[in-house]
């Protein structure tokens, strides 16, 4: 499963996809989705299972993140 982070700014969704390929995580810019709205319209999807990791090496890195939205559970 995947999880996805909304930014305010382009800026801040190519810095989040830059830093976190450097760090060996698998990352990519896709457009958010309908049902998530986010003012720059760029998103990253990343794997769920790698949530905390990431959600960390953002903040290290000073990444603000809108938004993390994360698979639900059924």
């Amino acid at each position: 499963m995947d999880c996805i982070a909304t930014f305010e700014t382009t800026h801040m969704a190519i810095l989040f996809e830059k830093t976190c390929r450097k760090a060996g995580f698998s990352c990519r810019i896709v457009p958010v989705p309908r049902d998530i709205s986010a003012s720059c319209g760029l998103a990253c999807r990343f794997s769920a299972e790698q949530e905390a990791m990431i959600r960390e090496l953002a903040s290290q890195n000073e990444i603000e993140v809108l938004e993390y939205h994360l698979p639900e559970q059924k």
